[in-house]
């Protein structure tokens, strides 16, 4: 996959929260030193084992990170966070995920191929009014045959176009920091 980049998932993927709350590895559950220091090291491990390929970008665990951490997180190396919602305020570019391709709440499987197709459809519209990127939400280790056909045909769809253009995460990066975030 020559285009492909890595970033870094969090540190174990280990859940920290009290069982009353939702799943978090990057919550306020643990000293902020030691999940900075988990980050840190974890990015230069990736670094290292990618060496070009990978891109200083967190996508925490369950897309959930305390707010607290993220004004820390250019000073350990991140250019880049990316969790799922419209973008908030931050200290470094916010390249997010607006389109789940599952459905969660109902069959666990891949969402009505119609429905994402609108969803996505209404993403656009709104990325073009403010320039935001739409980025798809993809859980590849659960994904069932109709979240891999429905990717397949929209990757297939979209690069017989001119009107759609997959940029590189880095692109998007860099485009973010050239609007001050």
């Amino acid at each position: 996959a020559p285009h492909a980049t890595v970033a870094i998932h969090g540190w174990a993927h280990r859940n920290h929260a009290p069982g009353d709350q939702k799943k978090q590895e990057l919550g306020p559950h643990r000293p902020r030193e030691a999940v900075l220091d988990e980050l840190a090291r974890g990015l230069s491990h990736v670094a290292g084992l990618h060496g070009a390929r990978a891109v200083p970008m967190l996508v925490p665990p369950w897309n959930r990170i305390d707010a607290g951490l993220v004004p820390d997180l250019g000073s350990i190396g991140f250019a880049a966070l990316s969790v799922y919602g419209p973008p908030k305020p931050a200290s470094l570019a916010v390249i997010n995920s607006n389109v789940d391709i599952m459905d969660w709440h109902g069959t666990r499987g891949c969402r009505d191929h119609g429905l994402l197709v609108q969803a996505i459809i209404a993403q656009l519209r709104h990325a073009f009014d403010g320039g935001q990127p739409v980025g798809l939400l993809t859980h590849h280790l659960v994904h069932d045959e109709s979240a891999w056909l429905f990717l397949e045909r929209l990757l297939t769809v979209t690069t017989q176009t001119e009107a759609c253009v997959w940029l590189p995460v880095r692109t998007l990066i860099g485009r973010c920091a050239g609007k001050g975030k």
